[in-house]
Order: C-alpha cells, then structure tokens, then sequence
C-alpha cells in the first residue's frame, strides 16, 4: 500500500479497535491503588473503601499499596510513571497539586503526568488541640501563642497537605511566630499530639473525631464556612479571627497520563457508583465525608481552582520547602 494517508488511517482504525477492545476486557487482572501515605489516614481510608468497592463491581482486586515519603511525592511519581493501562492508580489529596509549588524539585507535572479520572469527595478538617492546650477555641489559642510561643508547638500529617496548607494560613493570618513540625502521615501526627509531644494540628475529620468524641483531644475550630451540625458549639477558624478563611480536604483518583479514554470513563463511572454506595455511607459519612463523585470535565477545572488558592496562599505566607 503505497499512499502514506491510507496507511495511516488504517493504522488509527487499528488502534482505536484495539483500545476499544482493551477497554471491553478491562480488568482482567488485579489492579493497584497507591496511597502515598502510611496507613491510618483519610486518604487510606477513602483509598481502603472505594477498593472494596471497585474489587465487588468490577471482578477483579483492587488492592491498596501504601508507598509512603518524601510528603507524598514518592507514591506519586510511581503512579505517573507507570504504564498508562489502568493498572496503577493514585488515590490522594490536594498534597499532589501544593507540592510542586512549595517544593523546589518534584519530579512530575501534575497536569501532564496524570489523567483526572474522578473526583471522589471531600471532609471538613479541625483544628484539635491536646487537652493540656489553656484555651477552649482557637481565638483563645491564638491569642495565648502570641503571647508566649515557645510554650506551643505546631505539627502536620505531610509538608504540602491540606492540613499543612491551611495550619500555615492560620499562622499567617494568626501572626504566630512558631515552626511547623512535619510528620511522615497522620497517624505519627495524631499519636504525638494524643501524647502532648506537639500542642495542636489540624486533621481531616474523619481520623481526627474519635479521640475528640473520647475527651483525649479537644477540638478549637472547624476549617469549613459555616459550622458543621455534628459540631455546633466548635467555631469556624473565619469566626476566630481570620476572617474569610475556608478550607477542606478533598480526594480525588488519578491514573498515569495519557490514559485512554475508554478505561477513563469505565473507571469514572465505576468509581461513581462506588462513592454512592451505602459502604461510604456507613463508613465514612458518619465523620463528615460528602461524597461527590464527578468525572474529568468538572475534575479538570475544579483541580486549576484549587492550584490557584494552593498558590495564593504559599506566596502570602511565603512557604518554600528545600
């Protein structure tokens, strides 16, 4: 065949036949879930429950690998640089899109390294203190940090997250002249502050409500706009003295870039459903998680939004990590 157009038309017939028929037998063997995290945290936790999911809908396993580091960059970049065949997925944060603002050298571009399958939900956060902590809100907490620092101390899941993210606006907007110290996930951050290690954090809800519940910590406000039912004596951080202040943690699921659209959609619909299930419900939607599954149409935009309140907020507060 000697004309150059044909055989090129023909080789794009027989490869959109071939994804097509790839995306009909998809899975057909067990897929991963990165979570870049330690276990014990909403992320692991939102991860753990959409796989259980995902494993009844789809027939095949869907088995969460936590590959912890580096704030959550090394998990991140095994899933941008995997195969884009929908056998390596990402479930994270915000923390995907903060850090390559705040980090000089992160080795993947968030836009171009991933496909936006799913935007899967969000949580409001809390600003927990240890009980030992004299003040019962965060205007009181504030207003004693101010007046003698090294008596507090700070401390955060992940340099980059959302609870780092918005513990730093509060700092900022709070006029607190106090470092922040990092942890390698949530868990390690909860078990200081339940031990009084560190003075306050601020925390997805979810993981952060038991120990509130139990008296072990006490919680100084809440990141959303309005207070939330569950807690309607605890005060927003806007009533506290930072006016205009609001801020959630969301999740969302990821694949390698350049992921072919059958199998983007199968798994956007797919991971739908499995956000609207009475599981997510009963596991998660008793500690504030509003699932919202939306595909990569809304995902897409709504990830630019959040890159420039990350990006506003890291330039006022002057946040850069070596």
């Amino acid at each position: 065949m000697k004309n150059p157009w044909i055989r090129a038309l023909l080789a794009g017939l027989l490869a959109a036949t071939g994804l097509a028929a790839h995306a009909q037998t998809y899975p057909n063997r067990p897929v991963r879930i990165i979570v870049p995290y330690v276990p014990g945290g909403t992320v692991d936790l939102v991860a753990r429950v959409l796989a259980q999911r995902l494993t009844e809908q789809m027939g095949q396993p869907f088995v969460v690998e936590n590959r912890a580091g580096a704030s959550g960059v090394i998990g991140s970049d095994l899933v941008a640089k995997a195969p884009a065949d929908g056998y390596t997925l990402l479930v994270q944060s915000p923390t995907l899109i903060a850090n390559p603002l705040m980090v000089r050298k992160v080795p993947y571009d968030v836009v171009t390294d991933f496909t936006p399958v799913s935007f899967l939900g969000s949580v409001p956060m809390v600003v927990a203190a240890h009980p030992s902590v004299p003040a019962d809100d965060l205007k009181h907490f504030l207003e004693a940090a101010r007046a003698k620092p090294q008596g507090f101390s700070l401390g955060t899941s992940a340099i980059g997250s959302p609870m780092h993210v918005s513990l730093e606006a509060i700092k900022f907007g709070g006029k607190l002249e106090m470092p922040i110290v990092a942890y390698r996930g949530t868990a390690a951050a909860l078990n200081d502050l339940l031990g009084g290690q560190i003075s306050v954090i601020i925390d997805a809800l979810p993981s952060t409500a038991p120990h509130i519940a139990s008296g072990k910590l006490k919680a100084l406000a809440v990141t959303t706009k309005a207070r939330l039912p569950s807690m309607p004596n605890v005060p927003t951080v806007a009533e506290s003295g930072i006016p205009g202040f609001e801020m959630v943690t969301w999740y969302g699921l990821w694949a390698p870039g350049k992921l072919p659209e059958a199998i983007s959609k199968r798994l956007t619909e797919e991971s739908a459903k499995a956000m609207r299930s009475a599981l997510v419900t009963e596991r998660l939607g008793a500690q504030g998680f509003v699932a919202a599954p939306m595909g990569p149409a809304q995902f897409a935009p709504y990830i630019t939004k959040e890159i420039a309140t990350y990006a506003r907020i890291v330039r006022d507060a002057k946040i850069q990590i070596d």
